[in-house]
């Protein structure tokens, strides 16, 4: 037995919360060549907390060739791989401890956590099992709880549901990147890596499927009645009760009604229970705070994660709706309600306090919530406090009581044709005094009693027509994504992101870029199965069987390994035809990203051109040397981008300017703008 316990964190952060809560007085860093760790002594034994920096290792293939499908793969550490050598450090310095005998892996307690744990006693400490500590939050009470609670055993079930997860997601992407990039290769001369995934290319055909939905779209004419009412000067808008497709019937409507006084024909008062919202999953956290505040789900995910390093939430990778009594409602109530920001949690203090909760749940955590280690706001960043507060604020509404409306729904009659208006009064707010970000609309109607004659003081007949299905946003393509069980609450925003850096998706109402379409286009006609939702979807099932021990990691990997068989196999004898539409796709696509709007001069395209003789680049006109002269200068140091703003002062286009450490800088094209010299 060695005369220490070793206990394994996922990150720095992490392992100093650890430290400083199990200690018993001083917790001391040492220091060997640029890495450090914690001492400190519980129950008169000495432990060292040494962090990881998440996955210190990663899945790669030991084959050269350059064929499909492959199916090698092995782990090597992360450091070897150019992006990821600053894990170099961390790795060596847990190698100055892999002969401990006591080890406690500490990790995040989710499937990730989990193979960043096993695969550091694997490699590293050539052990097969460890204790494990399993907590919620960074704060010190669940820290000790779960040290003392400790588990004998990590969980194998969820770390082998995590293996097989990156391994079906390695074979699928090196295999799926290599079939995609050769194909191109093979009608082109040039190279270009074009990769998908096992999740990306299902969650990519969704947003192509809405994308050939819009596309597709055919108008139809509608005509709306509107009519304003006068009830003592008091305005009362109101709609005809139908939508009228027919043109002739909605001129015939309207003419009969033209002129005539308005009877109130109906009144119908009702109230309304609006209860309580249930606690933030990681979805609904993402969704609610691209809402309101419009951050991208990964930026929400990454903030939240900083407040739960700093002890100020809970775990916030969770799927779980669900607030358990053992967290200590009042405790941390109370805690929030001293914050100035928040007095008004106190409010909730004289009640029972049961939390409305939704279906979900989650075998790792519970929904997210506050600690009862309450910040100082001021010292937390704009974007952490705002995340914070919304938090505590969905916290504390679910504990809130149902709010009350009237809903009133009168109906006029003009002329034998009803129309409808609606009236809408909070009754009593309930939790809505806890969560501010929640908007109810208030329409107060004047007293109004049956068979009163109202004067109508406007009568519209108005043309519309129908619009096309709505671009899917951030927000929504994460809920159609889990909907359809397409990856997991820790990875979708990141596979999201993915599909933007590789120039497949843009813009915040998302649209599927030329080039994107043509790889999901030439996968849908030649081998469909690459992104099927369903056969993804099939497969998160059978890595939940894993998690809980019904199904072995092989017996999976096999049957993957027997569907990219056949789908490559399929893929091979239609490999020239998908490479000449990725080819075609490609060359519309460097096209678009060069062209930067209409020439001034002679309304041809005006493009990005780097000069063969000398490497610099500038804008010049598509007609140059055919008639037009238009030329003009670029930076040559960052990077240069088309927009689709033209200059107020001007007209001329605008490009984009980015250069390391500032934000883009949005410049007009014409150098005698006005802009130029202000």
């Amino acid at each position: 037995m060695s005369d220490y316990i070793l206990l394994i964190s996922e990150k720095p952060q992490a392992a100093m919360k650890i430290s400083l809560a199990l200690s018993e007085g001083n917790v001391k860093r040492k220091y060997r060549n640029n890495s450090y760790w914690f001492e400190f002594e519980r129950n008169g034994v000495k432990h060292i907390c040494i962090p990881a920096v998440g996955h210190l290792f990663v899945l790669d293939t030991p084959s050269k060739k350059w064929d499909y499908p492959i199916f090698e793969m092995k782990w090597i550490p992360s450091f070897k791989k150019k992006q990821t050598k600053f894990t170099e450090t961390y790795y060596k310095n847990l190698e100055n401890f892999k002969d401990s005998k006591d080890v406690i892996v500490c990790c995040d307690y989710d499937t990730e956590g989990e193979v960043i744990g096993y695969n550091i006693l694997r490699f590293i400490f050539d052990k097969k099992d460890a204790k494990r500590m399993k907590f919620s939050t960074l704060t010190k009470q669940d820290i000790i709880e779960s040290y003392e609670n400790i588990m004998n055993h990590i969980d194998f079930g969820q770390a082998n549901a995590g293996l097989a997860r990156h391994y079906l997601d390695f074979l699928w992407g090196i295999n799926t990147t290599r079939a995609l990039s050769m194909s191109m290769k093979k009608v082109s001369k040039g190279f270009k890596v074009v990769s998908t995934g096992r999740v990306q290319g299902p969650m990519l055909a969704i947003l192509a499927k809405r994308e050939k939905e819009i596309a597709q779209f055919k108008p139809q004419p509608f005509w709306e009645l509107r009519l304003v009412a006068l009830k003592d000067q008091t305005e009362i808008n109101a709609e005809y009760e139908k939508t009228i497709w027919i043109e002739g019937e909605a001129k015939k409507i309207y003419n009969e009604c033209k002129g005539k006084d308005a009877r109130v024909d109906d009144i119908n008062k009702k109230q309304q229970k609006l209860m309580p919202p249930v606690p933030f999953d990681t979805t609904t956290l993402q969704t609610e705070s691209y809402r309101i505040f419009g951050l991208s789900p990964i930026q929400t995910l990454s903030i939240a994660e900083s407040l739960y390093t700093q002890g100020y939430i809970s775990y916030p990778r969770t799927s779980s709706q669900k607030l358990p009594e053992k967290i200590g409602y009042k405790q941390i109530i109370e805690s929030i309600s001293k914050m100035p920001k928040f007095k008004i949690a106190s409010q909730l203090l004289n009640k029972q306090l049961k939390p409305r909760e939704g279906e979900k749940t989650d075998p790792a955590h519970p929904a997210i919530y506050p600690t009862a280690q309450t910040p100082d706001l001021n010292k937390l960043s704009t974007q952490e406090k705002r995340i914070y507060e919304l938090i505590v604020s969905r916290f504390l509404a679910v504990f809130g009581d149902n709010a009350e409306r009237q809903v009133i729904k009168v109906v006029l009659d003009v002329n034998g044709y009803k129309f409808i208006t609606n009236g809408y009064k909070t009754l009593k707010l309930g939790w809505i005094i806890f969560y501010p970000y929640q908007q109810l609309k208030e329409i107060e109607l004047p007293e109004l009693v049956l068979g009163e004659i109202l004067k109508v003081k406007k009568l519209e007949l108005i043309e519309k027509e129908t619009k096309p299905p709505d671009r899917y946003t951030q927000a929504s393509i994460l809920k159609e994504a889990e909907k359809h069980n397409l990856g997991t609450k820790a990875t979708r925003a990141q596979i999201l992101q993915t599909l933007y850096d590789r120039g497949y998706i843009e813009g915040k109402s998302i649209k599927v870029t030329d080039f994107g379409m043509a790889v999901i286009e030439a996968l849908e006609k030649y081998c469909p199965e690459i992104i099927d939702v369903k056969l993804t979807a099939d497969f998160e099932k059978e890595m939940e069987m894993i998690r809980e021990e019904k199904k072995k990691v092989d017996e999976v990997i096999e049957e993957a390994k027997k569907y990219l068989i056949k789908i490559f196999d399929e893929f091979k004898k239609n490999e020239e035809n998908i490479g000449s539409e990725l080819v075609k796709a490609n060359k519309i696509s460097e096209d678009q990203k060069r062209t930067v709007g209409d020439c001034p001069l002679c309304k041809n395209k005006l493009k990005i051109i780097v000069s063969r003789k000398t490497g610099k680049r500038f804008i010049g006109c598509s007609n140059y040397g055919k008639g037009c002269t238009f030329s003009a200068p670029l930076p040559q140091k960052g990077e240069v981008s088309v927009s689709d703003k033209i200059c107020k002062e001007c007209s001329y286009p605008m490009i984009i300017l980015k250069f390391r450490g500032r934000k883009p800088i949005y410049s007009c094209i014409n150098m005698k703008c006005k802009t130029k010299s202000a």
